[in-house]
């Protein structure tokens, strides 16, 4: 399930909850005031009726409803309403001391407004007013019936104008939830595709001192040639020009070398060399031994394949950490942990215990200004946490 999905389906289950509980407590608030103003024992006939009803509206109500609504059919919808009119109608005029059970229609009110249309939900507003008006007019007298329409119709538009306001709070809700999940996606891609035109960026490079190396190499071996031929041609008959040539070529030879390596320099596609992370990161650590400070490094977790742009990053962080830390802290010990427990991630700990740093000044550095956009690019985090006197703690996390 992605983040989309999850985000409607947990806006969906916190409606649903939201609903169902609304309808047991106004089917409870009904029967309560109800049951005192009956005046028959609680085991007669009548009574367990009523109770049975109220069960039974409330077993429909939540889970028939619940698989209804999975469904999705304008059959089954109207059938469950119908079914629970019936029910809520039957129950008020189950007995003359009917109380506040007429409550039990307006929770039907409100599912009518979240499933059905406009016009069926008009239809059935209409409907729901009628039956528990019409029926009373016959049995208890037009004037007390007529007089308690607009008691009801209050009653059910008060519930329609509710429900839709609560159904469109919701709806907006959702649609920020599936915002914010389509802009997290946005920036993931968004920086995938950042380490993709870095890489692109890279060739480019390459390529480009690939020609270089290219275009100067031949320049110099095609004229060192030229001084050896024609040294060669005057070795016997002019050994001084001969040795002059000679000379001019061993010099070209040495500035074509050079160039060679600053061009090779400049083409080596990791600081780390083509080694494993693990070798790359104890050859930093080395370096800082000759120093004199004892420096360790631990592994947790199953060791696995990353991704290249990922290895560089904690590289980077490594030796930007170890050049603070050589820099700063007079630090006599550090401890670097390379963490794979966690299946979605993977974390370089480094911890001295050195002088600690102003905390007003964490991250400021352009080496850890940088090292924060690397990590930001592969949608990983750092923290950086000191104490005076009690050492530095730097953490990268970055998502595999």
């Amino acid at each position: 399930m992605n983040t989309l999905e999850e985000a409607q389906s947990q806006s969906t289950t916190t409606s649903d909850r939201a609903m169902y509980l609304v309808l047991v407590l106004v089917v409870i608030a009904g029967y309560i005031p109800t049951l005192f103003m009956i005046q028959e024992p609680l085991t007669s006939p009548t009574v367990l009726t009523m109770l049975a009803l109220g069960a039974l509206f409330i077993f429909i109500g939540v889970f028939v409803f619940d698989w209804i609504t999975r469904q999705d059919r304008l059959s089954l919808y109207l059938m469950y309403f119908l079914v629970q009119l019936a029910i809520a109608t039957t129950v008020v005029y189950l007995t003359p001391a009917s109380g506040a059970l007429w409550l039990m229609a307006l929770p039907l009110v409100g599912q009518a407004v979240i499933v059905l249309s406009r016009s069926w939900l008009i239809f059935y507003a209409v409907l729901v007013v009628a039956v528990f008006i019409i029926p009373g007019g016959f049995l208890y007298g037009w004037d007390d019936a007529l007089a308690s329409i607009l008691g009801y119709a209050a009653g059910v538009v008060f519930v329609v104008v509710f429900t839709q306001v609560y159904v469109n709070e919701l709806n907006a809700r959702t649609e920020i939830q599936h915002l914010a999940a389509r802009l997290e996606d946005m920036n993931r891609q968004l920086g995938a595709y950042a380490v993709q035109v870095e890489e692109l960026a890279t060739t480019k490079e390459r390529n480009r001192r690939a020609r270089e190396i290219h275009d100067s190499l031949g320049h110099f071996l095609t004229v060192v040639n030229i001084q050896l031929e024609a040294a060669q041609a005057v070795f016997e008959s002019d050994p001084t020009t001969a040795q002059d040539a000679l000379a001019k070529a061993q010099a070209l030879t040495r500035e074509g070398l050079a160039e060679v390596r600053r061009s090779v320099a400049a083409l080596r596609a990791s600081p780390m060399e083509g080694r494993p992370l693990e070798e790359a990161i104890e050859t930093l650590l080395e370096k800082s031994r000759a120093t004199g400070m004892l420096a360790e490094m631990r592994v947790s977790g199953q060791l696995r394949e990353l991704a290249p742009q990922v290895e560089h990053t904690l590289f980077r962080a490594a030796q930007e950490g170890l050049t603070n830390i050589h820099k700063h802290a007079r630090a006599s010990h550090v401890t670097l942990l390379l963490d794979y427990s966690a299946e979605e991630s993977v974390s370089l700990i480094l911890e001295d215990n050195g002088v600690g740093l102003d905390p007003e000044g964490l991250g400021e550095g352009f080496g850890l200004i940088g090292l924060r956009e690397r990590v930001k690019i592969l949608s990983g985090e750092i923290t950086i946490t000191s104490e005076h006197a009690q050492g530095t703690r730097l953490e990268v996390r970055i998502p595999t």
